[in-house]
């Protein structure tokens, strides 16, 4: 699943900053024409964002946001603080200042809830000569709402200090409401540990993207990130290190405390794993009664997988699963809990089974439901659990029956596909960082399938949704990370968020291809793939 490959040089990068095209109409197969001013004042269409929209009426003048516009909300808690996190974004660019108030009124930009037909995470987007009127049902979908807005102003609006606009919001009525309640991004601490600031630009990335699912990788061989106070050697010593050697580091209880809290402001649910029985070693560095022998293993800083176990026949490795799950339960607010279960190559059909009998209901004891790696539909997986499945298209037929199999008894899948949304993987031969043992994943291939009818034999209803992990075996910073996710992970967002009738690999590009000057505006170092046609200089 996640083998190392060495690398080789990365292509080189396209020079010079991109300007914003106004309207996907005016782009062409190759590179696209240079925008000329005319174009750059034109606002964006209102079906041009990414995620592509569920339903689009375009129409009418459109809003111009002025020195006049005010941003007024309901009178909740809630929707005030996304109200300041909308004009935390446009005071600096516009220069504007944009008073939040509450109560009726008429023009400006309104963020209503009301009774409708938006579902959890739907909104309504109106604009016309008088205002914008964004309106959902819970504030989860004003939120998503504020980022679609967001995409229709010209990315200068990302930038920190004043631009001259204008800021122009295109006349018509977007209907929008996710494809899939899952819409997920793994980010793996554990092969490189990578810090709370690190974790929140992650989630801000995710957020403008309208994913909803942060899956954190917080235990592996090369270590265990996250402090457990009844065994906590696991944090400062297993966590001492990571690949290649470095120091490492772990979140103390504050630290992941942080995250959550920042995640939740975001609209996004932080899924905690620790994966077990295999991948486990720096926890078998730090506990030697952990090992069936009761001698630990040294700390492993390398990149091979399948070769560590926690001892299912001992009971203090139940001891020990009970105490992770029972702390990290308790810190986290959201459903779920990953125990990961992929790759136990070193322990035995009978004992994977026997451990994941034991360790599943430990984790609905503490409220939580499971996910685990789709090895997980080779045991018992537990009533209204989740596999997450990250085969290939060569996977065999026999293991995707398996899975399969699984779901159509009412287990449900998080689609992962290795050689389609695995965003460690290389996009081609000459470019780095990243590993190779899935395939090369260019941008159209990560894009182009339908997690619908991926799965043979897996009822359609039975996808919860797409995930896009990212490992960090060669990833050591944010340029690493910012240029193996993007441009791929807005696909996998589009997978997750937007009708299957919108899936379209030449209309897709061409939105794709207008995100990246808002890249260059916040400062997200991307892979400039010859398969888009970016806007030119």
């Amino acid at each position: 699943m996640r083998r190392n490959h060495s690398t080789t040089p990365r292509t080189p990068r396209i020079l010079g900053s991109l300007l914003l095209m106004a309207a996907a109409g005016v782009f062409t197969l190759g590179a696209a024409p240079a925008a000329s001013a005319a174009q750059a004042a034109t606002p964006t269409p209102l079906d041009q964002v990414v995620p592509a929209p569920a339903s689009v009426q375009p129409g009418g003048t459109p809003y111009r946001i002025s020195r006049a516009t005010g941003v007024r909300v309901d009178d909740s808690a809630e929707v005030r603080r996304i109200g300041g996190y909308l004009t935390g974004i446009l005071r600096p660019s516009t220069g504007y200042p944009l008073p939040l108030t509450t109560g009726q009124g008429a023009g400006g930009i309104r963020l209503h809830l009301a009774k409708g037909d938006f579902g959890a995470e739907g909104y309504r987007l109106h604009s016309d000569a008088r205002g914008v009127t964004i309106t959902a049902s819970a504030p989860a979908g004003l939120f998503h709402g504020v980022q679609t807005l967001r995409q229709l102003l010209p990315a200068a609006v990302e930038k920190k200090t004043a631009q001259p606009g204008p800021w122009q919001i295109a006349g018509g009525t977007m209907e929008d409401r996710p494809r899939y309640s899952y819409r997920g991004a793994m980010l793996d601490v554990s092969r490189h540990f990578f810090t709370v600031d690190q974790v929140k630009r992650s989630i801000d990335q995710l957020a403008l993207y309208k994913i909803n699912e942060l899956h954190l990788h917080l235990s592996d061989d090369q270590g265990w990130r996250i402090a457990i106070d009844s065994w906590p050697r696991l944090a400062t010593y297993g966590g001492s290190t990571e690949v290649g050697g470095g120091k490492g580091g772990s979140y103390t209880k504050a630290d992941y405390r942080e995250i959550v809290r920042y995640a939740a402001s975001r609209y996004l649910e932080v899924v905690p794993e620790i994966d077990m029985p295999g991948h486990t070693n720096a926890a078998l560095a730090s506990y030697a009664d952990l090992n069936c022998d009761g001698v630990a293993p040294p700390l492993y800083t390398g990149t091979q997988v399948g070769f560590s176990s926690l001892c299912v026949p001992k009971e203090v490795t139940y001891t020990f699963a009970d105490d992770v799950i029972r702390e990290l339960a308790a810190l986290t607010p959201g459903r779920y809990l990953h125990i990961g279960g992929d790759e136990a190559h070193s322990t035995s059909h009978d004992d994977y089974v026997t451990f994941m009998d034991r360790v599943q209901p430990i984790v609905a004891k503490y409220g939580k439901t499971v996910i685990g790696w789709h090895q997980l539909t080779g045991a018992h997986p537990a009533k209204g659990a989740l596999a997450q499945y990250w085969g290939l298209d060569s996977t065999s037929a026999t293991e995707k029956a398996q899975v399969a199999q699984a779901a159509q008894n009412g287990t449900g899948l998080i689609l992962s596909p290795a050689d389609r949304v695995y965003l460690d993987m290389k996009y081609t031969s000459s470019t780095k960082p990243g590993t190779k043992w899935a395939g090369y994943v260019e941008v159209q291939r990560s894009y182009d399938w339908n997690p619908g009818a991926y799965l043979p034999g897996a009822p359609a209803s039975s996808i919860r949704g797409v995930e896009a992990p990212l490992w960090t075996e060669t990833l050591k910073t944010n340029a690493d990370l910012d240029y193996m996710a993007f441009p791929r992970l807005p696909g996998a967002a589009e997978l997750g968020w937007s009708p299957p009738a919108t899936h379209d690999w030449n209309t897709y590009k061409l939105r794709l291809a207008a995100q990246a000057p808002r890249w260059d505006a916040l400062g997200i170092d991307y892979y400039h793939s010859p398969q888009v046609p970016w806007p030119t200089n």
